[in-house]
């Protein structure tokens, strides 16, 4: 790698944030780094590559965090406080390598160090691949919340599974989307540590016997799950928690039959069934799909994760250092169990088997300890997306939970019938098992009876999801709450968007980085003229940076003056993104009206994975309006490839405007609305998820709200809301969907988008006509204040002052001190500089 050529002040800007870099401090990272170099990678600088810096700049990282990983341990295992266990399918992470320098306060020694290497690490930290098991917000709002239990001193552990392969990496070819394998582990992770010696079994399949001690869960198939455990560090705090990963390993033995027949190769081969249930994420958001290895995916995870929390307890510390804990009464003291999602929900009828059939405990006992200690967070209320696991595929493959599960039902409607005898219906739908059709179980059911606790994920949707579930929230008021999602400050401003971060510390210091609530100070600059002037400058400097960017990857020319006008989630009809195309169409058609009429620049970017046909036509009329030399750069649309964690550092800083337009009452909460908030952007939303509260907290004059409220939604829906009458009362939606349906998008092909048209006219759910006009209004009154550049950064100033309660540590402290029963603590541990580190249980 050649030696960077720009000047000091060139090559970066040494942001306040990150401090002074103290020169013993830059020679120890230097020394460390050509060790690694030398002794982990066997490399010199004559043959080493740029990816070898790479994993020796993460190695040398890492060992600034191996003494706080092992004293935070430590800590836990000495002052036995209650932990928190994480239960998650999915962690979006993204990349470590920068978020841990930021988090440990070394980023500039290590800069410095680099670069008197002659070696750069922007270009270093690019070499760094996405870690993405997760499919997209459920699954990043782990991850934030990884880093804020961390930085809010909780005791607390992900668990989740080391997916070989994560979600998808998409191409787009010809228009189309192309899916290829996320190989993110082909070059090894840095950051992982495998724990072969705590390899745990987990059994499929099999009979249940009974025997005067009660039943046995007999005849199992057993894989074993391997941990892989990943730092997570808090914010300069020296503690340092745990995400532990489990990948699936075949047993030692073979099959017997095999051995028999002499085939000993088929033996072998046959292992990797059992590694299948680690390989790949099912790449679905918010829609369920019934398939086997998904129920072994889940029940995998949950059994792991409980042997390991069980096996934790018992050797916690406990009187004196060698004694067993037994006394399982006081397991919900110490252990807290939080299921993101109902795809942990197993973990509730394994807890119960584990209590009743291995511990002894009686089932009254049992089920005591297993609703104090769980508790469950619901992140849809969309009927497509619920699980509703077939009883005989549970039968087949988890005997003994599907008798457990029965019996938590018939205890729960014996509940019912004692609170509404007679009321037949009302047990219909409050079952566990539902019966119509084939027999299947409901696991958001399971969850809400077996937990203590149950939150939505935002005001609104925690209030639909009490009237969604009315029966149980009827029946057990007391379990129902809301936790309003957050994101945590210190990848998405800190990180993400340095030059902001450094504005805002000059005005106000540096508390705000883990006390987000301190960003309202800076209301009082809202129309300060020298603030205003710095949050443009750097608004500016990162749209610049992100159309050099586009144009280097999609060899388009962007008007770096133009509204960066961004919509990036999963495509699903109920997140519209078919609104904002009919949207951008409308726009084309305007501008081939009257091409020398007044138009504000818009560069429209959307992105995200699945929903094909829905790609292909927004990269259809992107091809069109970026090909038609009368529109020019007035408009300009791109679909972003392969949308993940690392890109969206880079476009989220840089957007002007961010589109948040579900279908009232459709979004849980979302928290990318939050994200584009906290640097800047305006948001044009319906009064859904935690647009409402953001609105709350700017107030209405600061965010563009459009659409019908969720009551009109349900009103409309009550009345029948029939398409045609919107498409022949306005002649620009009109002009839209003939044009889609008529192959004015896709020449080649006259029929190819014909199903969107239908789908729009005939079987729309998200009902997008009757919020376009709403919609395009208020879009023009988003060109209008663009064109007024003084008011529209008072407006973004005031969206970022209004951003503290968005932070993911506040998210987790109301979980902790309202469902888990703990208080957050921002007390430094000791730094483990200070004294050796002593032996101790993991």
């Amino acid at each position: 790698m050649s030696a960077i050529p720009q000047s000091d002040h060139d090559r970066r800007k040494q942001i306040s944030v990150r401090g002074i870099a103290e020169f013993h401090n830059v020679a120890e990272v230097m020394k460390t780094f050509n060790r690694h170099l030398h002794f982990t990678l066997v490399k010199d600088r004559n043959v080493a590559t740029p990816r070898d810096y790479y994993f020796a700049l993460a190695h040398t990282v890492r060992d600034h965090l191996t003494g706080r990983w092992i004293r935070t341990q430590q800590s836990w295992y000495n002052k036995d406080p209650k932990r928190i266990y994480y239960l998650s399918l999915e962690y979006y992470m993204g990349r470590s390598l920068t978020n841990t320098m930021i988090n440990l306060g070394i980023q500039s020694e290590c800069d410095e160090a680099l670069y008197q290497l002659g070696l750069d690490i922007e270009e270093l930290e690019e070499l760094e691949e996405d870690a993405g098991l997760g499919n997209g917000g459920l699954g990043r709002l782990a991850a934030c919340f990884l880093d804020s239990m961390a930085t809010v001193g909780l005791a607390a552990y992900g668990y989740g599974i080391r997916y070989e392969y994560g979600i998808f990496a998409q191409r787009i070819k010809n228009g189309e989307q192309i899916e290829e394998p996320d190989d993110w582990l082909r070059y090894g992770s840095p950051w992982e540590k495998a724990r072969p010696e705590f390899a745990l079994p987990v059994n499929f399949y099999g009979r249940v016997e009974e025997t005067p001690k009660g039943k046995k869960w007999v005849d199992t198939q057993i894989v074993f799950a391997m941990p892989y455990d990943n730092p997570i560090p808090g914010f300069k705090n020296n503690v340092v928690n745990t995400l532990r990963l489990w990948a699936a390993k075949s047993p030692v033995s073979f099959n017997l039959r095999f051995f028999n027949d002499g085939d000993y190769i088929q033996a072998v081969l046959d292992r990797t069934f059992a590694e299948n249930i680690s390989k790949v994420l099912y790449p679905n958001d918010n829609f369920f799909e019934g398939k086997e290895l998904r129920l072994k995916q889940e029940y995998f995870m949950v059994a792991a994760t409980l042997q390991d929390i069980v096996r934790r307890f018992k050797a916690s510390k406990f009187g004196s250092r060698d004694a067993v804990r037994t006394n399982f009464d006081i397991f919900p003291d110490k252990v807290a169990i939080q299921l993101n999602d109902t795809h942990p929900s197993l973990a509730i009828p394994e807890l119960m088997r584990i209590l009743v059939d291995i511990e002894g405990l009686s089932w009254d006992k049992a089920w005591d300890v297993t609703t104090r200690t769980c508790a469950y967070t619901n992140h849809t209320v969309l009927p497509e997306a619920l699980e509703r696991w077939p009883c005989s595929m549970l039968d087949y493959l988890l005997p003994r939970h599907l008798q457990i599960i029965y019996e938590i039902n018939m205890q729960h409607l014996q509940a019912v019938e004692k609170k509404w005898p007679g009321d037949w219906d009302r047990m219909r739908r409050m079952s566990l098992v539902e019966e119509y059709g084939e027999k299947r179980i409901n696991m958001a059911h399971l969850c809400i009876v077996g937990s203590h606790a149950v939150n939505g994920v935002a005001a609104l949707h925690s209030d639909i999801l009490k009237k969604e579930v009315y029966d149980f929230y009827e029946m057990m008021p007391e379990k129902f709450q809301n936790k309003t999602n957050g994101i945590t400050p210190r990848r998405w401003l800190l990180l993400c968007n340095p030059g902001l971060s450094d504005v805002i510390a000059e005005k106000i210091g540096e508390n705000w980085i883990v006390h987000l609530e301190e960003l309202a100070k800076l209301k009082q600059f809202a129309k300060d003229p020298g603030f205003m002037r710095a949050v443009q400058t750097v608004k500016a400097e990162n749209k610049m940076r992100l159309a050099t960017l586009l144009n280097e990857e999609y060899g388009i020319q962007i008007n770096a003056a133009s509204m960066f006008d961004i919509q990036v989630k999963r495509i699903h009809e109920y997140k519209r993104q078919l609104l904002n195309c009919l949207h951008i169409i409308t726009l084309y058609n305007r501008i081939k009206r009257n091409p020398t009429a007044p138009f504000v620049p818009r560069t429209i970017m959307i992105g995200y994975h699945m929903a094909k046909k829905i790609i292909k036509l927004i990269c259809a009329v992107g091809h069109v309006i970026n090909s038609d030399p009368i529109v020019g750069d007035k408009l300009k649309v791109i679909y972003l490839e392969n949308y993940r964690v690392t890109l969206a550092e880079k476009i989220i800083p840089a957007a002007d405007l961010s589109e948040q337009i579900s279908t009232a009452g459709t979004e849980a909460s979302g928290t990318g609305n939050m994200k584009f908030m906290l640097n800047g952007a305006l948001t044009i939303g319906t009064l859904d998820g935690a647009n409402v509260e953001m609105m709350e907290e700017m107030g209405r004059e600061n965010i563009f709200i459009f659409g019908m409220t969720v009551d009109e939604v349900e009103d409309l829906k009550r009345r029948g809301y029939n398409a045609w009458d919107y498409y022949n009362r306005n002649p620009e939606l009109k002009q839209c969907i003939d044009q889609i349906q008529g192959g004015f998008f896709s020449p080649g092909n006259p029929d190819e988008f014909k199903d969107i048209a239908n789908m729009l006219m005939h079987h729309d759910r998200f009902l997008l006509f009757a919020d376009f006009d709403s919609y395009i209004k208020c879009q023009e009154a988003v060109s209008a204040l663009y064109l007024n550049q003084a008011e529209w950064t008072s407006k973004a100033i005031m969206n970022i002052a209004s951003s503290g309660k968005f932070s993911s540590d506040r998210t987790i402290s109301e979980y902790a001190r309202q469902i888990w029963g703990v208080e957050p603590c921002w007390d430094k541990l000791p730094d483990p500089s200070e004294s050796a580190p002593l032996d101790v249980k993991k």
